[in-house]
This record gives C-alpha cells, sequence and structure tokens, in this order.
C-alpha cells in the first residue's frame, strides 16, 4: 500500500524557518498534483500550498512571499520550505499526493499521516 513519508516538522521560534518533505513509497506512473494542507485544532483543514504537474502552484494567501514548494515529477517528491515563520502557521501539516499508480488505474487522492509544526513566539 502506498505510503507518503513526511519529515521536517518540529518546533521553532518566530522569524524561524523550517522544510517538510514528503515522499511516496512507491512509483506513480503520473501524477496531477502535490501539495500540503495544514489544520489547527478547531480549525478546517486548508490549503497550504500545491504544484500541479505542469509546475503551476497555488498558495494560501497568509503564506505567500514565505512558503515556496517545489517537486520532483520523478522521485514524487515535494517540499515545502517555510521562512519567517509565525505563530499562526502553527498546525498539523499533511502532504497530499494526487496520481494514479498506472495507465490502467485511476486517479486517487493520498495523504500523508500529519506532522506537527508549532511555532513559538
Amino acid at each position: 500500500q502506498v505510503q507518503l513519508v513526511e519529515s521536517g516538522g518540529g518546533l521553532v521560534q518566530a522569524g524561524g524557518s523550517l522544510r517538510l518533505s514528503c515522499a511516496a513509497s512507491e512509483s506513480f506512473f503520473s501524477f496531477n498534483s502535490m501539495g500540503w494542507f495544514r489544520q489547527a485544532p478547531g480549525k478546517q483543514r486548508e490549503l497550504v500550498a500545491r504544484i500541479y504537474s505542469g509546475g503551476t502552484t497555488n498558495y494560501a494567501d497568509s503564506v505567500k512571499g514565505r512558503f515556496t514548494i517545489s517537486s520532483d515529477n520523478v522521485k514524487n517528491t515535494v517540499e515545502l520550505q517555510m521562512n519567517s515563520l509565525k505563530p499562526e502557521d502553527t498546525g498539523v501539516y499533511y502532504c497530499k499526493l494526487v496520481g494514479r499508480r498506472s495507465r490502467y488505474d485511476r486517479f486517487a487522492d493520498y495523504w500523508g499521516q500529519g506532522t506537527q509544526v508549532t511555532v513559538s513566539s
């Protein structure tokens, strides 16, 4: 079964940086997008950043200019460089991949287990 393995979360002071990484345990034939979502207690899960197979990116307004998403289409990995972190960036960050294992499979959503990011004042 495909797993998305995340790393890079942790505790950092405001103004600091973290780099999140996510890698699929198995290869994919193709993918539509890879991205990061986050969720804080009592809040809905929200899109942080997403990158499509063609290279187009989307960012939440709250992170524009501070976060950068990148991907390796061959390795099916995605990274999120987070700079100038703020306490409001605190939450559980989830990696998501939309892709298919082969040309005969349907596209499906794959989610990571989530990694905690805590930004202190």
